[in-house]
């Protein structure tokens, strides 16, 4: 009999019962409980609190109970008719006591000392250290489960506050009148970051110079957006006269205009103008209220007259009145037109309301504004003006991105967030880069200098320790040897490699469109008369504004769907693989990725399966993780093994980007430069465009033309029509 099969009977007679009571009571019952308890009755008063009135079921359970307890019992009754001991009434220093026990009076003639005199320890030390150490450990893990239990429900908490009472209580008003004539640069010296029971920094320094841009870099899970959620949330020390805002979820759709949403983002004007809308309609009530106690209403008039003073003064020094222009100028900045800023928050899509969010923290100006890659939910337009827009920010900025040329864009200094701890690089990503590689470059070099000179020295004591005419020198060599500092390996720097199966070749042509016109209402096509002939050698980037027919045109390429007029010719033999913006969407999450590939190509052994996901980095148990457990990056790895399987000879991508991080970037481009098929991508990542593509396509008014010019030139081209149309 084990606490296993008393705990099969609690589940099986009282289903539903928590996991964590089932495992105690059976544990309680067959180990943990004192010799003098009475197990039955205790368990008994347990089961009658948990079986809410099913006292049929809880009488079964026991009597099964008492026969698989039985021998335990009767054993247990057997120790209690025995002799006891008993506790003494004060500490007694048993060495002290002269040839006559002390002892030898007390009740039932026990005596404690002839019984431990001359009497060896038969406890196996060493094993009751591991029972100790077990023990601590089990007790460790509980406190840890309990303190994890205990955050999820805290972050539930947080997650029910509204977004205006989160903003008061992080930014309270008197914060903007108590910054004067105070520095806003921020030094923390020490601080640790858990996520539940991982840690993700240990002892590092928070250091942001106010009127700096960070850009916050790292491997995918490193804890990046866990930082920023403990800064946004003031869980590490953040001075308090220091406003903080923290964009990373969109806006909740509602009935509220676009417009209306940005201006009440910030919290204080809103409450504010509320008040000061308040306080003047209690002044005209007052001045129009008469009678016999005119001191009494002017003593009135002068207080609310002096709140109002307070509260014009407040907004003034907000700048409350440029407010409607300010944000109409950011919506219009995101690609919002006049007629989308009047429309209610519940008509736009997920990615144009993570728009209204960054609009909404931009209007708002904070002391320290927190990004999480804010490049993954815009098109290039709107990236073009956001890089613009952000190099002219008054305050700290710290943003988290995987997009070199908006790093390189926006960024004055660069933290590397990596093995426990920050590491503090100035300038922008290309200037991080260089500084990174020339230190490694350093370290290692002098690395290996100090262990060639132990090695030398090491080789000199090994030779002449025990030479009677060099002994003297060999011990002066080892007292060098052991002063040497002891210097760690620097770390390796991290590679990844993608690979795409080498396609054959077929005759031309291979996917052309000519003169094709598409629109999901006849009436209204948005494309018209579009040409365009793809190869295995096209390299083809396709941008435009949200909404221009970027993925409407990869999807007629695909064949998902159908031109309304013109014509398409397609090669028979040809094979197109798609990656899809929302790819996840597409993926089943209870299924590991093996499995997964296994449903959508199925004939191969594991082996190759492991194979293709090895290809994109999914090596090791990743593979055989569900789905929904694995990071947006490694989800992305999954979607590209999928595509490998189909054996394409044209790859169509549509951002494919968004979730990888900086390594897993450099080895798309590789792979897809060195590829031999035709490759047309929709992205907003211009070092990626610049690498991959040798043609650049510009979507919009219906039309798809070819860009004379590069990414840069087109995006500086967005940013002064921008300005030239306000």
């Amino acid at each position: 009999m084990s606490s296993l099969d008393i705990a099969e009977e609690i589940r099986s007679v009282l289903p539903g019962t928590e996991e964590i009571v089932v495992q105690y009571l059976s544990g309680y019952l067959v180990d943990d409980a004192s010799e003098d308890e009475d197990i039955l009755h205790v368990a008994r008063y347990m089961l009658e609190s948990l079986a809410m009135g099913k006292e049929d079921a809880v009488e079964k359970l026991m009597k099964k109970l008492g026969s698989l307890l039985q021998e335990q019992l009767s054993f247990r009754e057997k120790n209690k008719s025995g002799p006891k001991l008993q506790r003494l009434d004060k500490v007694m220093d048993m060495s002290k006591t002269g040839a006559m026990s002390n002892t030898i009076a007390f009740t039932e003639g026990v005596d404690l000392e002839s019984i431990n005199k001359g009497k060896a320890s038969r406890v196996d030390v060493k094993k009751l250290e591991k029972q100790e150490a077990k023990l601590r450990a089990k007790i460790e893990k509980r406190a840890r489960r309990d303190l994890y239990e205990g955050s999820k429900l805290l972050e539930q908490t947080k997650k029910q506050q509204s977004y205006e009472e989160m903003f008061m209580k992080i930014n309270p008003l008197e914060a903007s009148a108590a910054a004067k004539n105070k520095s806003k640069d921020i030094h923390l010296p020490s601080i640790d970051v858990n996520f539940a029971s991982n840690r993700i920094l240990s002892g590092a320094s928070l250091t942001l110079a106010h009127g700096r841009r960070y850009g916050l870099i790292g491997r995918n899970g490193v804890g990046k957006s866990t930082l920023l959620r403990h800064i946004a949330m003031r869980e590490v020390p953040i001075p308090a006269h220091i406003t903080i805002l923290f964009v990373e979820q969109e806006i909740i759709g509602d009935d509220t205009l676009a417009i209306d949403s940005v201006l009440k983002a910030d919290v204080w004007r809103d409450h504010l103008l509320r008040q000061e809308a308040s306080l003047n309609a209690k002044l005209n009530e007052l001045e129009n209220q008469g009678g016999d106690s005119d001191a009494r209403l002017e003593e009135e008039k002068d207080e609310v007259s002096g709140r109002l003073a307070e509260v014009h003064a407040r907004l003034a020094e907000m700048d409350a009145e440029s407010g409607p222009a300010r944000a109409a100028a950011l919506l219009a900045g995101l690609g919002f037109s006049e007629a989308d800023q009047s429309r209610p928050t519940r008509s736009f899509s997920g990615g144009w309301r993570m728009r209204l969010a960054l609009a909404r923290a931009l209007f708002v100006k904070p002391s320290l504004l927190l990004l999480d890659e804010p490049s993954n939910h815009i098109d290039l337009n709107a990236l073009a003006w956001l890089e613009d827009y952000l190099q002219t920010w008054p305050g700290t900025l710290l943003v988290v991105s995987h997009d070199r040329a908006f790093l390189d864009a926006v960024a004055t200094d660069i933290i590397h967030q990596h093995s426990g701890r920050l590491d503090y690089y100035k300038g922008n990503f290309t200037q991080f880069y260089a500084t990174k590689s020339e230190r490694e470059r350093s370290l290692r070099k002098e690395y290996d200098a100090q262990m060639e000179y132990r090695k030398h020295l090491q080789a000199f004591i090994d030779r002449w320790r025990y030479n009677a005419n060099r002994a003297a020198q060999a011990q002066s060599k080892i007292k060098i040897l052991e002063k040497l500092p002891e210097l760690t390996p620097p770390e390796a720097e991290e590679t990844e490699s993608f690979r795409f199966p080498e396609t054959e070749k077929i005759s031309p042509p291979l996917l052309q469109l000519s003169e094709v016109t598409f629109g999901y209402d006849p009436s209204k096509p948005i494309l018209n008369k579009i040409n365009i002939d793809v190869g295995l050698e096209s390299r083809i980037a396709i941008v435009g504004a949200n909404g221009a027919g970027k993925s409407t045109l990869i999807k007629l390429l695909t064949g998902e769907l159908h031109p309304q007029s013109g014509q398409m010719n397609r090669n028979g033999r040809l094979r197109v693989g798609y990656f899809a913006q929302h790819h996840v969407d597409t993926l089943i999450p209870t299924m590991t990725p093996v499995q997964f590939l296994a449903s959508k190509f199925p004939g191969k052994t594991e082996q190759e399966y492991r194979g293709h996901l090895g290809n994109f980095q999914i090596s090791g148990m990743t593979g055989l993780q569900t789905i929904g457990t694995l990071s947006g990056g490694q989800k992305s790895r999954v979607a590209f093994s999928l595509l490998s399987l189909q054996n394409p000879h044209i790859l169509l991508l549509d951002e494919p980007t968004n979730h990888l991080d900086l390594e897993g970037l450099d080895a798309l481009m590789a792979a897809l430069s060195s590829w031999n098929g035709g490759v047309i991508v929709i992205s907003h990542d211009e070092r990626f465009i610049t690498t991959v593509a040798s043609e650049l396509w510009v979507c919009g008014d219906g039309t798809v033309t070819k860009f004379m010019g590069d990414v840069q030139a087109y995006k500086s081209l967005i940013v002064s029509n921008i300005k030239a149309h306000p």
